[in-house]
């Protein structure tokens, strides 16, 4: 919200003091914000007005990094009311965390009084969907007389009534078993934790420029992230952290989390430092830069959107680029039906928001509104126009590739596709797991795409003829 605000104030004039809070995180609209109030900050002063104060708050960030970024700026050290935690590390080094983690689970159960909850960190819904699964049926096996155990799935998708049952007091004489992302690392205290079982990996964005592929992948935590999760045990009283690897591992693992600017498609950020008129977004003062591969790819596929031109060797938006960058990304609206018909409320509440804004931004600048009833062609010809880097091809074997780079691909279990074999999908978002999976399916017909980019297309067929 502050960063689409700066798109119309770049000097933030209504503030006075902005707080970044959690800048460990590293997401890209704080590292894009950091830049800007930093500009602003040193703009207001050059000119005699307010000046403005910019405070950076984390428990566990580079400090000397962010100290010196901000012109060496002060640090205060505040001392948290955090009780002590024993760390525990496995003698041998775990092939499968998700067989660890239950065995985990299962001898805190035996052994720990029911009062005391236990927090698992896993990485995506999946794995908490059948973790959750197994720990129930092997809950109802367990010797009679055993301890009773109530298992809560947290992930960010999870409707909103469901992840607020994790908050809620345990019952008597049962334990509380949760299950979560590393949504639980900062964004959340969970009362009664005193175990936390940290299987020391994550599920994080990863991009290619050479190859335009945006991936989420399992990988390892960083030692700030592993820090954060052993918190969590004591965060009310004294708690023990199970880390399923060995400390010879740990001491392997990064000492920060790679900033996301790193190691994501730039093109939104390109697109959005050019709409807040940045003189020359090549040289733009990021506190991590990023590649300039990765820089060039995001101009290159701005350019191909026809959102950006080259004018006297340098680069500016296109009467379509600034539309696109006043289209908002992130809003909410509400429904009532969407629990007694199993729908995510939360989803649903940002599709209706979503579609409002795009409305009254297409009737400010002029576009037409019209309805395509049930007939779903325009629609997915309108998704080949802008998505067609993400388009991938049947293979006579019944696999599918990529026809950016030739990377072999699947349709992702939970697609309604799964079972279809369609010449041309295009596709969100891929998943790297034990395949490299498409999500976010949407079929297309193969004339749409050269359509689209008849030059980008005529390009890759004469680099597969030669």
């Amino acid at each position: 919200m502050l960063l689409r605000e700066a798109l119309g104030d770049p000097l933030l004039c209504r503030y006075s003091v902005v707080i970044l809070d959690e800048a460990h995180e590293r997401t890209v609209h704080t590292d894009v914000l950091f830049g800007i109030v930093k500009a602003a900050q040193g703009k207001r002063k050059e000119l005699h007005k307010m000046p403005l104060k910019v405070i950076v708050m984390s428990a566990t960030m580079d400090v000397d990094l962010f100290s010196q970024y901000f012109n060496r700026a002060p640090v205060l050290y505040l001392e948290g009311r955090q009780h002590s935690i024993q760390i525990f590390y496995t003698k041998e080094p775990q092939n499968d965390y998700l067989h660890a983690s239950l065995v985990s689970v299962f001898q805190i159960h035996q052994e720990a009084p029911p009062s005391h909850s236990v927090l698992v960190f896993l990485t995506g819904q999946e794995e908490i969907e059948a973790m959750s699964r197994t720990c129930r049926e092997i809950a109802k096996h367990l010797p009679p007389g055993s301890t009773q155990m109530s298992v809560f799935p947290l992930y960010a998708s999870l409707p909103h009534l469901q992840q607020l049952r994790v908050f809620q007091l345990g019952q008597k004489d049962c334990r509380k078993v949760i299950l979560s992302t590393n949504i639980a690392e900062t964004s959340v205290t969970i009362p009664g934790i005193k175990y936390v079982v940290d299987t020391g990996m994550v599920k994080a964005k990863r991009y290619n420029p050479e190859s335009g592929l945006e991936v989420l992948a399992v990988q390892h935590v960083s030692k700030a992230q592993a820090w954060q999760r052993a918190g969590r045990a004591g965060r009310q009283q004294s708690g023990i952290c199970y880390r399923l690897y060995t400390e010879e591992e740990f001491e392997k693992f990064l000492n920060m989390t790679v900033p996301e600017i790193q190691r994501c498609n730039l093109a939104s950020v390109m697109l959005q430092l050019l709409a807040l008129r940045i003189p020359n977004i090549l040289t733009f003062d990021f506190i991590s830069k990023p590649s300039p591969d990765a820089v060039r790819a995001a101009i290159e596929q701005l350019d191909l959107l026809g959102a950006v031109e080259r004018k006297d060797n340098h680069i500016i938006l296109t009467p379509l680029g600034k539309k696109m960058a006043a289209f908002p990304l992130e809003p909410r609206f509400s429904k009532e039906w969407c629990r007694e018909n199993f729908v995510n409320s939360r989803n649903m509440t940002m599709v209706a928001e979503v579609r409002r804004q795009l409305r009254d931004l297409c009737a400010k600048f002029g576009v037409r509104l019209e309805s395509s009833r049930s007939d779903t062609g325009n629609i997915r010809r309108c998704l080949a126009y802008t998505l067609f880097l993400n388009a991938a091809e049947l293979q006579p074997d019944g696999s599918y590739a990529t026809l950016d780079s030739r990377q072999p691909v699947a349709i992702h279990p939970s697609s309604v596709l799964f079972h279809c074999k369609p010449s041309y999908v295009l596709y969100n978002e891929l998943l790297h797991t034990s395949k490299c999976y498409m999500r976010d399916l949407c079929v297309v017909d193969a004339e749409w795409l050269y359509e689209a980019a008849p030059e980008y297309f005529g390009r890759k067929l004469k680099g597969i003829k030669s």
